[in-house]
């Protein structure tokens, strides 16, 4: 907290005063010139979207970020606040920062008027120079821009002309400041035309009544294309002030995806120093985001959100966790069979179209995680054939013939001791494993035999069942034989 000077004192201190957008230009400027991040925790960005950001910002330009959800672009936007001044000063008392250099309110006018050098200054510091508001169908003008306060005039016993009777809406109280309107094209048109003159001119209308207030606004809009059809759109004209419109994306690769999910999912240190996560689990987590984006019973329209991989990572952690308690042991590991609980995280993140709908989410998440189960297995090992020549030996025939003697049943409550003992126990499980990826740690290879197992009962090698409590694999030919 900086304490109350004068403005005097202000001009003697050497302070230059800059418009917002001159002010963050040079703290951008400055970041470039000393190596450092521009925009922190913007992972897969560095070559596309921050590029741009950068041009954007250096042209002077109010910003509209379209993309999906899940795209990082309220992020984005708030990111913007490290680029402002720590503090910046304003005339004591102003409802808008007004600057003392060019005092824009009447009040900050009259004031400095009266009181000249010795006007008092306080200052703002940047984390209250941030505006952010949801674009409802809700909103109206006097939420965005003002309107008359008819208990100031009588109070003051002025007319509703009198600038002194506003009320000032969110809009004049950014001044100076970054102002961001989330998911733009729910915003009315009607609403949407009084911004024009305030992004173009700076002036505002209120109630009929025109004031010439130049407001110094950096705007950051933020649009998701699907609601252009669906919900709304972005009128003509307002789209045509915007000087850049920039593209988000989804990560790229799942070394990207991984380093956001670990960054944004909320998990304790007591939580960490209790559950390990193998780093093949991270990774399969990211495989159902990637293939849930491709799927065909998946709305790609409307995007799979990265908040489905944080919320998934979040309820694997929850599961090591109830098995933990249940168990009454100290520590565990994330297993394939903890996947399931992930569900409730796919469901609640997708849109489904008319053939998912049909199939129904839960039957879909299962889907999902098996198609990425079989695109890490491919990864790893041996294409699993699905004709076999008699007499013909592959990679996965002495682990099948095992289950024509045997069955495994995989608890989610087992301890670890417990659980990796039953499947040490499957020597060609073992071997197969040993053979393939000798590379991978110790934790790896223990999730590699759960994948194997998963992969062969997705290719109907094996038969797998399952209900409230464990997972029992089978011999597909037993299983059969049984059910005829």
């Amino acid at each position: 907290m900086k304490n109350d000077i004068t403005f005097k004192e202000l001009k003697n201190s050497g302070y230059t005063d800059k418009t917002i957008s001159q002010e963050i230009q040079a703290n951008l400027i400055a970041r470039i010139r000393a190596k450092q991040p521009v925009f922190e925790g913007l992972w897969g960005y560095e070559d596309t979207v921050v590029p741009q950001l950068k041009k954007a910002i250096l042209a002077g330009h109010h910003i509209n970020l379209l993309g999906l959800r899940g795209q990082a672009k309220t992020r984005i936007a708030r990111s913007m606040v490290d680029l402002l001044d720590e503090y910046i000063p304003v005339v004591k008392g102003s409802e808008i920062n007004d600057s003392p250099f060019q005092p824009i309110s009447q009040y900050a006018r009259n004031l400095i008027a009266e009181h000249g050098e010795e006007t008092p200054i306080s200052w703002v510091h940047r984390s209250q120079r941030f505006f952010e508001k949801l674009a409802t169908p809700d909103v109206n003008v006097a939420d965005l821009i003002g309107d008359i306060d008819p208990i100031k005039a009588a109070t003051l016993k002025l007319p509703y002309s009198d600038e002194r009777v506003l009320h000032y809406g969110m809009i004049p109280r950014a001044n100076r400041s970054i102002f961001v309107l989330n998911e733009l094209p729910d915003l009315q048109a009607r609403i949407q035309v009084s911004l024009f003159n305030i992004l173009q001119e700076g002036d505002i209308q209120i109630r009929g009544f025109q004031l010439r207030m130049p407001l110094d606004i950096q705007f950051v809009f933020t649009a998701n294309p699907e609601d252009y059809t669906n919900r709304g759109s972005i009128v003509t004209p307002l789209k045509d002030r915007i000087g850049s419109q920039i593209f988000t994306h989804y990560p790229k690769t799942i070394a990207l995806a991984r380093q956001i999910t670990e960054q944004e999912a909320r998990i304790s240190a007591e939580d960490q120093s209790q559950i390990q996560i193998p780093d093949l689990a991270k990774d399969l987590l990211e495989e159902v985001a990637f293939a849930a984006r491709n799927s065909e019973y998946v709305d790609a329209k409307s995007g799979v959100s990265a908040r489905l991989t944080i919320s998934a990572m979040e309820n694997l952690v929850a599961a090591a966790k109830l098995r933990l308690i249940e168990s009454d042991t100290q520590k565990t590991r994330i297993r394939l069979l903890d996947f399931m609980s992930i569900i409730p995280s796919i469901t609640g993140k997708i849109e489904l179209v008319y053939e998912g709908e049909q199939e129904g989410a839960d039957y879909v998440a299962k889907i999902l995680i098996d198609q990425a189960v079989m695109a890490q297995f491919e990864n790893l090992f041996p294409r699993i054939s699905k004709l076999e020549k008699e007499g013909i030996k592959t990679p996965y025939t002495d682990l099948i013939k095992w289950f024509n003697k045997n069955h495994l049943e995989l608890r989610y409550n087992d301890t670890d001791e417990e659980f990796y003992s039953k499947l040490n126990r499957i020597e060609p499980l073992v071997t197969l494993v040993e053979e393939n990826v000798p590379e991978l740690s110790s934790e790896d290879k223990d999730f590699c035999k759960e994948l194997v197992l998963w992969a062969l009962t997705i290719s109907k090698k094996l038969d797998k069942s399952e209900n409230q409590t464990a997972f029992t694999f089978d011999s597909a030919d037993v299983r059969q034989f049984l059910r005829n």
